[in-house]
């Protein structure tokens, strides 16, 4: 019997310096006209997009998740990727949801400051749910049809991640 693999965790090296300059130039703009917000639920929007040039430390963080992503979907095209930022409060979540909506064939979530406590992943398998605890400088990608979520954060703090969806160009 063969099983599927749902999930496949990666790690980003030398995060600690990439993940501080994010965080600067994240924080730099996140209250301005520069980020487009969507998914309004429970008073807050899940998703903030906020171009590359404005968080250039992004790049070498999304030119490594496209490689991930080739390997783990086993391609050896171009691969196409956007992102948005997640920031949660403590005592938010994130709804149940899917990215299956365009041509997406892998999505995923990288860490940037994930304190303890600050919500877990729930990924929801046809055969289980794997709950994954982040931490910063972590990949964590699934197909996009399956469903996920976060839990409450029960941190102090707030947590940043980015979404990604990722496409054969």
């Amino acid at each position: 019997m063969t099983t599927k693999q749902y999930v496949y965790e990666r790690e980003l090296a030398d995060s600690d310096m990439t993940n501080a300059a994010i965080i600067k130039q994240f924080c730099e703009f996140r209250d301005s006209d520069k980020v487009r917000r969507s998914h309004y639920f429970e008073s807050r929007y899940e998703n903030l997009y906020l171009d590359l040039i404005y968080v250039p430390a992004m790049y070498p963080v999304m030119e490594q998740a496209k490689e991930f992503a080739k390997q783990i979907l086993a391609v050896d095209g171009h691969m196409k990727a956007g992102f948005w930022f997640n920031l949660m409060q403590p005592g938010q979540v994130t709804q149940e949801h899917t990215h299956d909506d365009d041509d997406e064939c892998l999505s995923g979530v990288y860490y940037i400051d994930a304190p303890v406590g600050s919500g877990d992943l729930l990924v929801k398998t046809p055969d289980d749910e794997i709950r994954i605890s982040p931490q910063a400088g972590q990949f964590v990608f699934f197909p996009p049809n399956i469903p996920h979520q976060v839990t409450e954060n029960k941190s102090e703090c707030e947590r940043l991640s980015v979404g990604m969806n990722f496409g054969i160009e």
